[in-house]
C-alpha cells in the first residue's frame, strides 16, 4: 500500500500487521509516486468538483459513477 504522509496513516504498523501488506510512504509533493490514486482522483473529478460536500452524495451515486469507471 502506498500512502501519503497524512495523520490517517499514523497506525500504519497495525495496518501492515492486520492485512499482511507493507505500507510505503510517498514523498511530500511527489504525486507521481501515487499514480493510481492521482489518476482515480482525476476521473472522479469529472463527476464531483473539489468543493463537493460528500455528505450530500448518496451511496447509489457513488456506485453509479464507479461503475462507469470500471473497464471490462
Amino acid at each position: 500500500m502506498t500512502a501519503d504522509n497524512g495523520k490517517e496513516f499514523a497506525y500504519h504498523e497495525q495496518i501492515t500487521e492486520a492485512l499482511s501488506v507493507p505500507v510505503y510512504f510517498a514523498h511530500p509533493y511527489h504525486s507521481w509516486e501515487r499514480g493510481l490514486n492521482e489518476n482515480t482522483n482525476g476521473l472522479l473529478r469529472q463527476y464531483w468538483r473539489k468543493s463537493t460536500d460528500f455528505k450530500a452524495v448518496t451511496p447509489a451515486q457513488v456506485y453509479q459513477y464507479l461503475s462507469n469507471l470500471i473497464i471490462v
